[in-house]
Parts: structure tokens; sequence; C-alpha cells
């Protein structure tokens, strides 16, 4: 063959070159032989003075994909490879045929550039393959979490869990978290949140993922696990003040995730609404909120009704509205309200004398006080007045 042709290595294999990728395989610790499928031809005819040609390289790039789909570790194919190269280089006809040094050189030369860019066409295969790969598992993975969350095709939520090694027959509750920055999937917090998952005893049974800039952690409900992976959560996040963690109720079955997270999504949302005290919350704790919640239209209308005179103070609806809250928030002492809001008591009782004149609500009437908290909670729910 001259300088220049294109290899086939599609040919026929020649005498001893089967052997020879055996025993290849062999020192591979047993890669398949077959992976080499072709290169001791195009080996022998580089060192008669062929080349490389685009087909071949584009052939290896596809023998790569096929290692990795076939699962077997690219360091067993480079070592497959490179044991193949030494062990025909004595039987290449090119090297039998040599005469003298300058000659053999250049044969070699050739002969390990063609085995360098051999290996290297299997190892860009190779990564693309396990970069598709991971690409549709994330596709995949992502799909799952969004059913899951949304209650859509629950009828295959159980057997795409187990891939994932989730029993959704059993009992699970949601936690889910918020903190300054979004959470991402891949992101750092994320990471970590995965990391100490996966120290302990239950971590086969746990989802860590991300939802709308939350991290979500799906936990099997068994004694101490949840307690446990708060806690874990806690540390790794640690207790800055710039997070929250909600905890949903229990729910068995793949329908029970959903609702779960909804309460959990509740629960802090209701923790960061009312600024209640501590960084986790429980919607098992907030029933009474989730109540009033449930019916936003009927809460709207108790804040407009109750809450909507008090737009009329000079200062606004905030100051009086921050003021009820703290006085609410204090067990009805007006002591403790003015010490919270740094102001004297007697400004505390003003003020609550004003909330009286402008809706016609007493703080001191049982009946009256009640339905003013209630608005003022419903008015921290909902936003009132600047989401009004």
């Amino acid at each position: 063959m001259t300088p220049g042709t294109p290899s086939d290595s599609t040919g026929a294999e020649p005498p001893g070159m089967a052997d020879l990728a055996g025993r290849a395989s062999d020192e591979a610790r047993g890669v398949p032989a077959d992976l080499l499928e072709g290169y001791l031809t195009v080996l022998a005819k580089v060192s008669a003075g062929g080349r490389l040609c685009p087909d071949e390289l584009r052939r290896r790039r596809d023998i790569g994909a096929q290692a990795a789909e076939r699962n077997v570790p690219m360091r067993g194919v480079v070592d497959l490879y490179l044991s193949a190269t030494w062990l025909a280089w004595p039987t290449l006809p090119g090297v039998r045929e040599a005469t003298g040094t300058d000659a053999l050189r250049r044969i070699g030369e050739a002969v390990f550039r063609a085995a360098d860019a051999t290996i290297t066409a299997v190892a860009e295969g190779y990564e693309e393959a396990q970069r598709w790969s991971l690409r549709q598992e994330e596709s995949f993975r992502r799909e799952f979490v969004d059913d899951l969350l949304d209650g859509r095709n629950v009828e295959t939520l159980v057997g795409r869990a187990e891939r994932y090694g989730l029993r959704l027959a059993g009992s699970y509750a949601v936690i889910v978290a918020a903190g300054p920055q979004p959470f991402v999937d891949g992101g750092p917090m994320t990471r970590q949140v995965e990391s100490i998952v996966g120290l302990g005893p239950a971590s086969r049974d746990v989802l860590v993922t991300t939802r709308d800039g939350l991290l979500v952690c799906l936990v099997p409900d068994v004694r101490g696990t949840v307690e446990e992976f708060v806690t874990r959560v806690m540390e790794s996040l640690r207790p800055d003040g710039a997070w929250r963690l909600g905890i949903g109720r229990p729910q068995r079955g793949p329908g029970g995730a959903v609702r779960s997270f909804e309460q959990a999504r509740q629960a802090l949302h209701i923790g960061q609404r009312l600024q209640l005290p501590g960084q986790v919350h429980r919607a098992s704790d907030l029933l009474v909120y989730q109540v009033l919640i449930r019916d936003r239209s009927a809460l709207a209308d108790l804040v407009e009704v109750v809450l909507e005179p008090i737009r009329k103070a000079r200062t606004g609806p905030g100051t009086l509205l921050h003021t009820l809250a703290a006085y609410y928030a204090a067990d009805r002492v007006a002591t403790a309200a003015a010490r919270e809001l740094h102001v004297g008591v007697r400004t505390v009782t003003y003020r609550l004398d004003r909330v009286e004149e402008l809706t016609g609500y007493s703080v001191h009437d049982p009946q009256q006080s009640f339905t003013l908290q209630v608005a003022v909670l419903g008015a921290q729910l909902l936003g009132w007045p600047e989401g009004s």
C-alpha cells in the first residue's frame, strides 16, 4: 500500500490477528476482544505506509460508545488497545520488512500516532455516550419528580420510583427548604444535602431534588428518620437565620407525596409570612392557619371588610397592622408589644384606640378582638396591603 491510501478496517483479519486480540483481552483482564474490531488490521496497514481515514476514526467513536453502553470501564478499553498495540508490534508487516533504524523509527512513529488517534477517538465516543446517558437520566429523573410532586401519571409512579430506590407503597413525608438563594439541581447546597443524606441508614429511601427554587426531600416515615434528616439538613444549612424548613404530614401511597409536598410548601409559606419563631415549621402544628388560607376568597373578604378602613390612617395601614400583629404575638400585653416595637406603651395604646376608631373593632371586646386577630393573620398570609 502506498502512503496516503485510506485504510479499510472491514477487510479480513490477517492470519494470527484473532489470536493477538484474544491475548490482548487477557492482558486487559477480560475486556471483550470484539471492541478491537479491525484495529489490528489498521495497524498492519499503517505499518506498511497507509494512514487512518475519517471513516475509521468515526468507527472508533462508535466502538467507544458501545463500550460505554456495555458498562466496560474506560481504563479497561485503553488497556485493551495498548496491549493489542505492543503485542502486534513485532508481527506487523512493515516492522518485519523494515531495513535499518531510520525506517523502523518512521514506522514506529506512524503506528503509535495511529494508536494515539484511535484511542482518542474511542475515548471521545465513550465520553459522548456517557454525557448522553447522563442527560437522558436527568431528563427521566426530572420527569419522575415533576409527576410525583404534581400528582400526574400516578399509576406508573410506583414502578418508576423503584429506579430511584423509593418504595411509594409506604408512608413518606416531604420536607422543603428555602434559603437566601434559590436551590438548583447540581448546585453546591443541593449536592451538600445529597452527600449528608448518603450517610444515613435510610439513605436509599430518600429523594433529594429541587422545585421552583426550593430544596425538596422525600423521606420515609420510619421512626426517627424524619427527625434525623431534619437535624442533618439543619447542620448542613447552618443556623444562620437565612433559611427555613417546611415539613408536610406523612402520607401513604404514590399520591401521598404530592399532598405532603403541598402541606410542606404551605407550612413554609405560613412560617415566612407570619415570621413565626424558629426555622422549622411543621404542617401538623399549623393546621389552624391552613384552614384559614384554604378559602382564600373568604379570607380576602374578611381582610377587606375589617382592615380596609385603616388605609385612611395618616401613617398608612402598615404601622397599625404591624402594631396589631405585635400586640397579638405578645398575648395582648401592651407593654410586651411596646418592647418588641421599640416604642412607648402609650404609643401602642394610642394606635390600638386608632384602630377601633377607624374599623369599629376593639381589642378589648373578646369577639371583636378575635375577628381583628384573624383579619391580621389573613393580611399577613395574603400579603395585604402590598399584595392587594
